[in-house]
């Protein structure tokens, strides 16, 4: 390179570097760095393009984008970078390499050693995302061991572990907080370089032959840029220059200067080498010391906007009439003359190096331990409920054995039945939350998707099951309910049954939604419209039939009426000592009015429930069914989302 012109790593950082790694880098220091020993990447006419869809009808439309063109390239072990403009297609490129794009719309091969990706490249490859993805609430220590555990075969043993874990800490340079947690929107954690270092250990736990980094400087400053790239190379070996997905230069970084000065763009002292390679794709003619294309000063938007797609093809064109490209078209040749034969790969196959078993103890630990360390999530629901336990209970305390104590328990079990469908809305973050890590960690092999969806919905039971029980005690005899150690029972197990089905209710909505608000809208709508059909707010055997059908799918009207036949059956509202009960049938004003006894079984007579043994469990049977519905529902959108971009 020129004097003055080498590239400063610490600039990095607004250029969106994109790079493919050898596993051997993380080793890498000041000193002089050896010769990395990874696997070699080749890629074959890579073409790609999407199909914009319709926003109102989600059809695809007739003409599809083009969003990769004829890619050819090798990049061999060491630091290979990849730059471009935004939308020139680095990120795509990127997971097109990696195996982790949609293999719809996608020709061309990509090879490692001369060989096509095996099915499992994914698994076996690192693949350090733009966004980190880290669990916030877990030390940056738990964290590699956490990727340790699962992506190591099982035949590694825990000391080996863990002697790799401490080695990746020295080597990171995260000594100082390897104890400290990662850090939350809501909690104070390490800084943004540490992170991303975390972030690339995690990956590197499993001495990957290619380490795929997808924008690593994305939001750091150039002080923490500068400490990231270093653990990876001092300088670029190789170099892709992307503009709108077609390739304008690739080849050894040290030669792009001169490849540039020799077609008429030259590099000024002391000018980043980098920020000029973009300002000349993006057609910025004020870097431009001598061009061999005559353009006047003054150029509209239009002009403008001609004159940089002509600038784009003109580096095209110069690329392709390189030695540079000749001679990576000649290497490529050889390389597709000598690719072993094997079988065709399978794009989304995933792999698992440890059991069932092994990926279920280690996930639920980790988010039972999130889960505790989310004060937002547990603590405060738990506080919620005491507090909503005392409002109702000052509400409705002591009810009365009178006519005033059937509205105020009707409008007690009513609430509470509300309630408990309502407080699952936060149950919509469960999956929305860390979406993007859960799919990161299930295309890179950490676990199966079964262990996770187990994992979450017991955590999550084990949450509702502690807020219920306390709600139920603490509402249930403030209100004075029948006294009875059954009748508890039965009390707290409907609504905890309640809490579980709603929960499973939320989940099913929200598994395949990117936005907690949309999901919410979704969850609300279908809570108010199963309330209305609550038993209620109207009288079930008063609906129209056509109509009629809708409340075998409220979850409220199952939970009420539970509550309503556990309640009421034995209790008598108002006696009249001196008459007797000549008449069985007839409701509770009626019989209040003619000075009959009034019972509890004479009141859900009216309401149209049926109170016998069986007219008490179908509830629960029907809203176990719901429950299991709907957890069904939740894995397979669970299981079919959409892992590829």
């Amino acid at each position: 390179m020129e004097e003055g012109c080498h590239i400063n790593v610490a600039m990095l950082d607004d250029i969106c570097v994109n790079g493919v790694v050898g596993s051997k880098v993380a080793t890498v220091t000041e000193q002089p760095a050896k010769q990395p020993c990874g696997s070699t990447v080749s890629f074959h006419d890579v073409r790609y393009k999407v199909h914009v869809k319709d926003a109102f009808f989600c059809k695809n439309t007739s003409s599809p984008r083009l969003i990769l063109l004829d890619l050819n390239g090798i990049m061999r072990p060491g630091l290979n970078a990849i730059l471009g403009p935004t939308g020139s297609g680095k990120s795509s490129f990127l997971d097109v390499l990696a195996a982790r794009k949609d293999p719809s719309g996608l020709s061309g091969e990509v090879l490692i050693d001369g060989a096509p990706q095996p099915p499992n490249f994914k698994c076996l490859s690192g693949y350090v995302v733009q966004e980190d993805v880290v669990m916030g609430t877990l030390t940056v220590r738990e964290n590699l061991r956490f990727s340790a555990a699962l992506r190591l075969p099982t035949c590694v043993s825990e000391r080996e572990k863990e002697a790799r874990v401490n080695h990746l800490v020295a080597e990171l340079g995260l000594a100082k907080v390897a104890d400290c947690k990662v850090g939350t929107q809501m909690t104070r954690g390490i800084s943004g370089g540490e992170r991303k270092r975390t972030n690339i250990g995690m990956e590197l736990i499993i001495d990957p032959p290619v380490l795929f980094l997808d924008e690593p400087t994305t939001g750091l400053d150039a002080s923490t840029a500068n400490s990231v790239l270093l653990l990876l190379r001092r300088l670029f070996d190789s170099l892709t220059l992307l503009v709108g997905g077609k390739m304008v230069y690739h080849g050894p970084a040290p030669n792009a200067l001169d490849y540039f000065a020799n077609i008429g763009y030259s590099c000024e002292p002391h000018n980043n080498p980098a920020d000029f390679f973009l300002d000349v794709i993006n057609g910025d003619f004020t870097v431009i010391s001598r061009s061999k294309v005559n353009l006047p000063e003054d150029l509209d938007l239009e002009q403008a906007t001609s004159s940089r797609k002509s600038m784009e093809e003109r580096l095209v064109e110069e690329y392709k009439n390189s030695s540079y490209y000749s001679d990576t078209l000649a290497q490529l040749e050889r390389i597709a003359q000598d690719k072993r034969h094997s079988p065709p790969s399978a794009a989304r196959t995933v792999t698992y190096n440890s059991s069932f078993v092994h990926q279920l103890r280690w996930v639920l630990r980790r988010t039972f331990q999130n889960l505790m360390l989310n004060p937002q999530t547990s603590v405060a629901q738990v506080v919620v409920h005491i507090i909503l336990a005392f409002i109702v209970g000052a509400i409705f305390f002591r009810v009365k054995d009178d006519q005033s104590g059937i509205q105020n328990r009707m409008g007690a079990l009513f609430f509470i039945t509300t309630n408990q469908c309502f407080s699952t809305v936060s149950a919509a973050e469960i999956f929305i939350a860390e979406r993007k890590l859960f799919v990161h960690e299930y295309i890179s092999g950490y676990y199966r998707v079964s262990v996770y969806f187990l994992s979450k919905v017991l955590s999550d039971v084990a949450l509702r099951t502690v807020t219920s029980v306390i709600f139920s005690c603490g509402v249930y005899f403030m209100i004075g309910l029948k006294r009875s150690l059954s009748a508890f029972s039965v009390f707290t197990l409907t609504v905890t049954l309640v809490a579980y089905t709603a929960t499973a209710m939320t989940m099913a909505i929200s598994a395949d939604q990117t936005a907690v608000a949309l999901a919410n809208i979704f969850m609300t709508i279908t809570f108010v419209f199963m309330m209305i059909f609550s038993g209620l707010l109207v009288n079930l055997p008063s609906i129209m039939d056509w109509l009629a059908w809708l409340k075998y799918f409220s979850i409220p009207r199952y939970g009420l009426a539970a509550l309503k036949v556990n309640e009421f059956v034995g209790l008598k509202f108002c006696q009249n000592a001196n008459m007797s009960a000549a008449v069985t049938s007839c409701n509770c004003s009626v019989a209040t009015t003619v000075g009959l006894t009034c019972t509890g079984e004479q009141y859900l007579d009216y309401l149209g429930i049926q109170y016998g043994m069986w007219g008490l469990w179908e509830n629960h049977v029907a809203l176990a069914v719901m429950l299991v519905g709907f957890l069904l529902i939740s894995y397979l959108k669970l299981r079919y989302i959409k892992k590829f971009t």
